[in-house]
């Protein structure tokens, strides 16, 4: 149908030949069409690019055999090849040679005869003008540094990818200085550009974006536990060791150097911790502190007619019955002298043993013992004194009252050390009767203040 309408708008023109006594038939391009003179035949023309606002309303343009749709944006276009050659043909120029009666044998034109083409083609072997390709040919003039492309009739000389012309020339251009191509840093190169990325990232697939590199997961750098943190990691120590200048490997923290105070007694420093001893006859309590072991309780080595008596760091034998001539042992560490015995009456009435422990170097002035009488009479005075055991003047006894005294430590004493004081109570009536007693005090200073 497309054909049929085609050839109904052809218009005849018939020139008569004397010589030839031929009727020689010309073909005009209809409307739509305009002669082709390298194809020797008609060709659509192109009204969408030729026609100012061809279609209005948001529409758009379809270029038509002889004419243009104007057509919806969303609309789909099937262009038959086969009918738009079938188009062309019969809209064309074609030389219709008619033989008349007389001369019914006479031979068409010679076909190889030579024809003219256009500058740019060249006749090929079925006599029509085919385009020159002059960049394969060689026939252009470039430049080293351009690229030929070829074109109907004619070639282009163009920059490669990555250049621009700039005169005559193709200068590089630099894509680091357009638009951000790349994530982090982007590195010219002649024609074209790569991307790179910061310290602890890595170009993504698309070469462009950078990712994080999670470095604990890749090769653990660090010696004990890694940490990976946005285009780095961080490197941190088991309890006990500490980072060391690289702050990759770890070193063993000496916690005994950190602090004097750290043990009561003594540090002992080891691989990623530290531990604390305490000297013979303490124990380790809670970790760092140093407590007595009571001797007499775990392991007594006193005889028989012996009492175990613990201090601070170890502990004492003493006799069961410290009393010496002319006294007798009345009841536990007491002695008395028997009034029946001349020797008594110049001697005090009795003598109790008593024994303590105190740590070296303890704070003073400090009470350390009350002594206190145990039988009062009546219309009776009673004094206290240290009787022996004071020659450097460590103590001070002070009444606390009628009955009772305090023994008060007002030099420090160092250990180890034993001090045997006398503390007297003298007993006075109104009738002139004079007695006294004696506490014999022994008091065994520890080697340490704990």
């Amino acid at each position: 149908m497309l054909t049929a309408m085609f050839l109904a708008a052809l218009i005849l023109i018939t020139v008569h030949s004397q010589e030839t006594e031929e009727t020689i038939t010309y073909t005009q391009c209809t409307d739509g069409y305009e002669w082709d003179p390298i194809r020797q035949r008609c060709k659509d023309i192109d009204e969408c690019e030729i026609v100012p606002d061809a279609c209005k309303g948001g529409m758009k343009c379809v270029n038509h055999y002889g004419g243009y749709l104007c057509l919806p944006r969303t609309a789909q276009i099937i262009v038959n090849e086969r009918e738009e050659a079938a188009a062309e043909s019969t809209s064309g120029r074609n030389n219709v040679i008619r033989r008349t009666p007389a001369d019914p044998q006479r031979a068409p034109p010679n076909p190889t005869h030579q024809i003219q083409c256009a500058a740019g083609y060249e006749q090929s072997d079925h006599n029509v003008c085919q385009d020159i390709d002059e960049c394969a040919t060689g026939t252009h003039n470039c430049r080293a540094d351009q690229v030929c492309v070829n074109l109907r009739g004619s070639f282009s000389c163009q920059c490669p990818p990555g250049y621009q012309k700039r005169g005559d020339q193709c200068v590089d251009i630099d894509e680091c200085t357009l638009p951000p191509y790349c994530h982090h840093r982007c590195v010219n190169t002649p024609g074209s550009y790569y991307c790179q990325c910061n310290a602890g990232f890595q170009l993504a697939s698309n070469n462009y974006t950078c990712v994080d590199i999670n470095e604990c997961d890749a090769n653990n750098p660090c010696a004990q536990q890694c940490y990976n943190i946005l285009g780095s990691f961080i490197c941190q120590c088991n309890p006990g060791f500490e980072l060391s200048s690289d702050r990759i490997n770890c070193e063993d923290t000496d916690e005994c150097r950190t602090s004097s105070y750290i043990c009561q007694y003594q540090c002992v420093n080891e691989p990623g911790k530290f531990s604390c001893v305490c000297p013979e006859g303490y124990q380790v309590v809670g970790g760092r502190t140093c407590q007595d072991i009571n001797e007499c309780e775990t392991t007594n080595e006193c005889r028989e007619d012996e009492i175990c008596w613990n201090y601070h760091g170890g502990f004492r034998c003493y006799p069961r019955n410290p009393c010496q001539e002319p006294y007798v042992l009345t009841s536990e560490n007491r002695c008395v002298c028997p009034v029946s015995n001349a020797i008594c009456r110049e001697l005090p009435y009795s003598v109790v043993y008593k024994y303590m422990s105190i740590r070296s170097d303890r704070t003073v002035p400090s009470d350390i013992f009350q002594i206190q009488a145990t039988t009062i009479y009546p219309n009776t005075i009673n004094t206290f004194r240290i009787k022996s055991g004071n020659e450097n003047g460590e103590f001070y006894l002070r009444q606390t009252s009628a009955v009772s005294a305090m023994l008060v430590l007002v030099k420090s004493l160092s250990g180890p050390r034993e001090h045997i004081v006398d503390l007297e109570m003298l007993t006075v009536n109104s009738l002139n009767y004079r007695t006294s007693s004696v506490l014999r005090l022994t008091i065994i200073v520890g080697p340490y203040a704990f």
